[in-house]
């Protein structure tokens, strides 16, 4: 194969990852707090429930009951504390947009 057509080829088989690399929104600060104990696969079995595509109210709402105090948690109390308003507006927006 000729380097043009090589390159050409690269270049359409690359695009879709390109693409989705690009279009994929980048986390707020704090996400990654999160994804220690909330699984992002559907293939996970867990107690603890997944954020990926969830109402940002509701995880919003939750968080902030978490920080709180009105909610018993082991760990949710103590990382919820770390947030703003703001901050836990983004990432439950963030989270709500996830797939």
């Amino acid at each position: 194969m000729n380097a043009p057509r090589f390159f050409a080829a690269a270049a359409f088989l690359l695009a879709p990852m390109i693409g989705a690399m690009a279009a994929a929104p980048e986390s707020p600060a704090g996400a990654s707090s999160c994804s220690g104990c909330h699984p992002a696969n559907t293939g996970i079995d867990t107690p603890i429930p997944r954020l990926n595509g969830r109402n940002a109210a509701e995880i919003s709402e939750q968080m902030k009951t978490f920080r709180a105090g009105q909610r018993s948690a082991t760990v949710m109390g103590r990382i919820a504390k770390g947030f703003s308003d703001d901050e836990i507006e983004a990432i439950a927006a963030w989270y709500a947009e996830q797939r």
